[in-house]
């Protein structure tokens, strides 16, 4: 049931994304009258799941779930109708318009998609508002996995800064992290006193490529007593509101208490308990599941929120589609630079499907539209041929020099576009195998 609740939601996602984005090519082509013959949801290789005809255009939906196409007359695309190129150009035709018209409908199906990110976030800001949790209500720092300790962070440490910039957010950590071409500077707070250290692009590339940055830190819970369980608890003094500051001489929180307590089971072990204002010593057993016998507070932290009006979520969601479409370029430019192998991340269908929750969740399935409505923006608008960005170069080309690129080259190139974009697809979705089984 968790996995048909994700292809539902993927499937769902995509249609809406591929519609609108073709929607937007469709609109722009009827504006300057060029006759669209055929709009789809989904490829149709030799036969569609329904199609009708309205006026000039067939609308259908088609049973490869690869994305989506219009078929603008009189113009080289993934339909590759070569025939109707080499008849009199007509009026109504793509090829038939002046180069700036051609551009603004090649570029439409990106702008719609961002458009489609900024109301979806502006929605998402409206409805739920901004959850975060905020970094200076993590008093007592963070716990880190091991590659985030080869990097210079030690249990406890609390970020301040990150190039010089502030943490507000705790998530704020791992993105700007992530999203970097150079080293980091870092700033922490350790045991009451500042200190800075520098991480190495190779070092984040490597914690990348590892996919360390899963787990990389997590909230360092106190291991607060919120009610006691066993006599053997109680008759050693444990009480209610306790806070172990120490096991056995050593600091930490919820996660190294009880890995440490794994490790004496069977034995007594010596808390050292906040209570109040005053610090007690206590000598408790630890039974053979390595447990104390006590129950923890898990409400320690509580997310903060930020809700927003009508007119303050619309800036709020184009501004986070803004930084969303800055951050996922960064990340596409280390893809591309093959010293980083970040190539080795691309995913495919698995990939994406994955990121929906197993759990419907309107919030996190608006929010991962979205996302994936920019993603699919900003890999249409790349210069390969046979992706929007393409034709619009090419275009662009043409407006600034007034010199239009030959039939033979337009095909040419879509046939090299074509093929780029199948490696790609192989790739990719092989990625996502080869993940799964190892």
């Amino acid at each position: 049931m968790d996995i048909a609740i994700k292809i539902i939601q993927f499937f769902m996602s995509l249609s809406l994304l591929v519609a609108i984005h073709e929607f937007g090519h469709y609109i722009v082509a009827r504006i300057f009258k060029i006759r669209v013959e055929k709009f789809y949801i989904f490829f149709d290789p030799w036969f569609s799941l329904f199609k009708w005809k309205r006026g000039e255009t067939e609308y259908g939906v088609g049973w490869l779930p690869l994305g989506g196409y219009v078929k603008i007359a009189g113009m080289i695309d993934e339909s590759m109708d070569l025939e109707q190129m080499q008849s009199p150009v007509q009026p109504w035709e793509f090829r038939a318009k002046p180069a700036w018209q051609r551009f603004l409908v090649m570029i439409a199906g990106v702008v719609m998609n961002i458009l489609l990110a900024m109301m979806i976030y502006s929605g998402i800001r409206y409805v739920w508002g901004e959850s975060y949790m905020a970094n200076e209500d993590i008093k007592r720092g963070y716990e880190f996995n091991e590659a985030a300790e080869r990097m210079g962070f030690r249990d406890g440490d609390k970020v301040i800064s990150i190039d010089g910039e502030p943490i507000d957010d705790v998530n704020e950590i791992r993105a700007k992290l992530l999203l970097t071409e150079s080293d980091r500077q870092v700033v922490v707070e350790r045991d009451g006193a500042q200190e800075s250290f520098t991480i190495s692009f190779d070092e984040l590339l490597q914690m990348r490529r590892n996919r360390e940055y899963e787990d990389l830190y997590m909230l360092r819970m106190p291991f607060i007593v919120d009610s006691v369980a066993s006599a053997s608890a109680a008759s050693a003094g444990v009480m209610v509101g306790d806070e172990v500051v120490t096991l056995n001489g050593q600091k930490g929180g919820v996660q190294t208490f009880t890995d440490l307590l794994q490790q004496h089971k069977g034995d007594t072990v010596t808390l050292a308990v906040l209570r109040g204002s005053g610090m007690h010593e206590l000598r408790v057993p630890v039974n053979d599941e390595g447990k104390v016998g006590v129950a923890l507070k898990t409400d320690v932290y509580q997310p903060r929120t930020r809700s927003f009006t009508f007119w303050q979520a619309i800036p709020a969601g184009v501004g986070l589609a803004c930084d969303t479409i800055v951050d996922y370029w960064q990340q596409l430019k280390l893809i591309f630079q093959p010293k980083t192998k970040m190539y080795e991340e691309l995913g495919g269908f698995i990939s994406i499907g994955s990121i929906f929750p197993s759990e419907w969740d309107w919030l996190r399935f608006w929010t991962m539209t979205a996302f994936l409505s920019i993603i699919l923006a900003v890999m249409n608008i790349l210069p390969i041929p046979g992706l929007d960005g393409g034709h619009a170069l090419f275009t662009l080309w043409e407006m600034i020099t007034g010199r239009k690129a030959s039939d033979k080259f337009l095909e040419v190139m879509q046939y090299i576009g074509l093929a780029i974009l199948l490696v790609l697809l192989v790739y990719a979705n092989g990625n996502d195998i080869y993940r799964l089984f190892n």
